[in-house]
This record gives C-alpha cells, structure tokens and sequence, in this order.
C-alpha cells in the first residue's frame, strides 16, 4: 500500500507562506543546475567527471559544432546506447510510408479531424501584411514571411507523442514552412515508433532523424552530413534538450527553454474535487509535472487531496505523477477570489485552470499564464491534443513575458519604405537635426544631396 502523498499544503494565512511560494516557484524554473544522484552518476560514466547539465548540453553542442556527424553518431552511442550510421540516421521514405500503410484507420482519421481544426485556428491568426500609403506615391509596409527551414525536436522516451508533431508541425504548415525537418531519439518511443511515423507521413513530413536530446539540436542548429542546418528549433524535451536550445540561440531562432509541465487551477465550491484532482494528475504523470491548486474553499481543498489519494492508486502512471506531485505541486489555500488571482498571477504557469463561477471575469485580473482554460468542461487534456492553439507554451512563470507556440512564431517581419522626391522633402530637416544631435552628418548629407 502507498504511503500518504506528500504534497505539499500551503495556508496564505501562515507567516511562511510567501516563502513557501517562492520556493514552488524555483523548483519549476528551468535552471538546470540540479541534477539527481542517479543523473550524475551517468554524467560521471559518459563525460569522466561529475559535469552540470548546463555543461553537458555545452560540450556536446562544441563537439557536434565542431565534429559534425561523428559526434553525433559518437554521443548516440554513449548516451542512447545505439550504433548509428550515416544511412542509417534518417528514416528511409518507404519506411515512413510503411508505417502509414499499417497504421489504424481510427488514428489516422483522429490525425486528419486534429489537423483540420488546427489548421483553421492557426490560420485565423496569422499576421497580415500591412500597407500605409500617401497620396504622394510613398508608402511604408510591413510584411510578413515564413521563416525557409524548421527543426522540430519530438520526445521518445518514456512515450510516443504523435501530438508533438501535430501541435508544432501544423502551425508551422500554417505559416508557410517549406522544410521541416523532425528530429526524435532512437528508440521505440522515438523514430523506430509507428505512430509517430505515419504521423510525419500523414502531415507530408518526409525528414525524420534518428538522433535525440543535445546532440539533435546541436545537429538542428549547426548542420551535419545527411541533415542540413535549420533557422529555427522548436519542440519540447528534457532537461538536457531545453539547455542545449539555450546553448545554440543566437546561431537559431528557438521558442523556448522549457521546464517542467505545470498546471494551475483555481477552485470554489461550485468545483468538483474529482475534476480538480484528474487536472492535477494529469500534468504531473508527465513526470516531471506540476500541478498545483488555489481555492478559498475549506471543502475543496481537504476533498481534493482525498480525491488525488483515491485517483493515483488507479492510474498505470500512478506512481510517476505521485513523485512529481511530491516534488512539484502543491494544494494552496487563500481567503478569496481576488488573493486567488494574485497567487496565479505570480506562479504565471503553463496552463491556467479556472474551474469556478465567473471564471472569464476572474481571468481579466490574470493577465499572465501559458493558456487559460475556463469552466468545469474545459480540461487542459482539449488543448493538449485537439483545441487549435498549440500546446506548445511558456513554463516555469516565463509566462510573464513569453508567448506559447503559433503559426506567428514561423513568421519573420520586415518593413518596406517607398519615399517620394516631395515625402523626402518633407522630412528632411527631421533627418538632419536628428542626425545633427547624433554626430552623425553623413546621414544627413545622404538626404542634402537628393535635393
């Protein structure tokens, strides 16, 4: 029998209680200097030395900077345990095909309804070109347009996540993004998976790379033999693989360095502590997950922890969500609805929650979380697979200025001006005083001289 969940119980009505915010807030942060007792061991037999995950995620985006395939198929080996060839690193086209062939009927019509729905949200917000003209013939635009070649990073470890590829690959497709190319780790949760392949293929994907974690954004970023080098990495991992996304920005464009997946709901009496414990559960088992509960209600909060006791011992991931709801979440409990708000606004998580009455009034005072999800039928499961908006999002309270994944973040802008003889007129002093201010008269003397 399992021994009482241990999570964690914080009262606002408690002098400590900031302090214990404060401290949940940390452990979602994407730092990634902590590192289990297990993990360095590993970094020991792989590296020689008892190296952070920072420095790993550095030395191999170096190595595969500077060593290109044989790193890759060198940490392949060291890490995944897999001997790779250069033939061997991407998925043969009649190999994707194959598993198309083979997949379910069932799935692949799930595949189609999901790209339609996505495809048609995404597309409603895409930026629009803008053209401002004068009568005089000058005009100033902004237009947008889609970044050439995109990697998508995909997990494989402990599971298959077809909705991966759906949820990066369709807002990207949405854009515009000619090239795509999906890089997932070598195993039977990865690229050697069914699922994932007809997926690829059902989407028109035709690059899928055996190669996973570090290694695979660095190959992403840098280029290698067989996988040329992409403008922008998206796509969610572990540790090592958001670290090694902060390594190589600046060479890439990225989406973001990703933590742990959170979620936050907001509860009153109206809830039911059966749903509220289902939410929690569900972001937790993807172990590492977080989920966390703020509510005003005594009942809510003393049955909610009932419900998460009765709910784990059923679930087949029961014992991961447990550990990561020991370690990452929290039952919160404040003295109303405005402290409740507040409480959101500062953990800023993945997903909001608000599974209460008036739950679109209380979002107007929560201006920062990844994705809001409003009333008792809108579990956070809809966004995860089937909504419209991608479920790629801004963790660990990076909510307070980053915006989740869409077909927007494919889009590059540039600005476009046409002065006329007589615009230029117009502006001229403008220029020259400025550029006066500045120091700067051969700015200046480039409009003098026109006129």
């Amino acid at each position: 029998m399992a021994s009482p969940l241990k999570i964690r119980r914080i009262d606002s009505r408690q002098s400590d209680a900031r302090a214990e915010l404060a401290e949940l807030r940390a452990r979602l942060s994407p730092g990634g200097d902590v590192v289990s007792e297990s993990g360095r061991q590993r970094t020991i037999a792989v590296f020689g030395e008892p190296l952070s995950p920072g420095q790993v995620a550095g030395r191999i985006c170096r190595d595969v900077q500077n060593h290109g395939l044989a790193a890759v198929l060198d940490y392949s080996k060291r890490i995944d345990g897999v001997e790779l060839t250069e033939a061997a690193l991407r998925v043969p086209p009649e190999e994707m095909a194959a598993a198309h062939g083979a997949a379910e009927p069932a799935f692949l019509s799930t595949l189609r309804l999901i790209r339609d729905t996505l495809l048609e949200f995404q597309r409603a917000l895409l930026h629009r070109d803008v053209r401002l003209s004068r009568d005089d013939g000058s005009f100033l635009a902004q237009r947008y347009l889609p970044i050439r070649r995109v990697g998508i990073c995909v997990p494989g470890g402990a599971a298959a996540y077809p909705s991966t590829v759906l949820m990066t690959a369709v807002p990207a497709q949405a854009a515009g993004v000619q090239e795509i190319a999906v890089v997932a780790p070598p195993t039977k949760f990865g690229a050697y998976n069914n699922d994932l392949l007809a997926t690829c293929h059902e989407l028109g994907i035709r690059e899928v790379y055996r190669v996973g974690g570090a290694q695979a954004v660095a190959a992403l970023a840098y280029g290698i033999a067989g996988l040329p080098k992409v403008d922008k990495i998206v796509g969610p991992g572990n540790l090592f693989v958001a670290l090694a996304k902060k390594h190589v920005f600046g060479d890439v464009d990225i989406d973001s360095i990703a933590g742990p997946s959170e979620v936050v709901v907001i509860a009153d009496d109206s809830t039911r502590p059966d749903f509220i414990a289902a939410d929690l559960i569900a972001q937790a088992e993807h172990a590492p997950g977080s989920g966390v509960l703020i509510t005003w209600s005594d009942r809510v909060f003393r049955e909610t922890a009932s419900e998460l006791e009765r709910q784990l011992a059923q679930l087949e991931r029961g014992q991961q969500a447990r550990e990561s709801l020991e370690q990452f979440g929290a039952l919160i409990f404040v003295q109303s609805a405005r402290e409740a708000a507040a409480v959101a606004n500062e953990l800023a998580a993945e997903h909001l929650h608000i599974s209460c009455e008036n739950a679109e009034e209380l979002l107007a005072s929560i201006p920062h979380c990844g994705a809001a999800f409003l009333g008792n039928y809108s579990p956070v499961a809809v966004g995860d697979y089937v909504a419209g908006p991608s479920h790629v999002l801004p963790t660990g309270g990076t909510a307070r200025w980053a915006s989740g994944l869409s077909a927007n973040s494919f889009l590059r802008s540039s600005s476009v001006i046409h002065f006329s003889r007589e615009r230029l007129q117009q502006a001229a002093d403008l220029v020259r005083t400025m550029s006066e201010k500045e120091g700067l008269t051969a700015h200046g003397q480039s409009v003098t001289i026109r006129l």
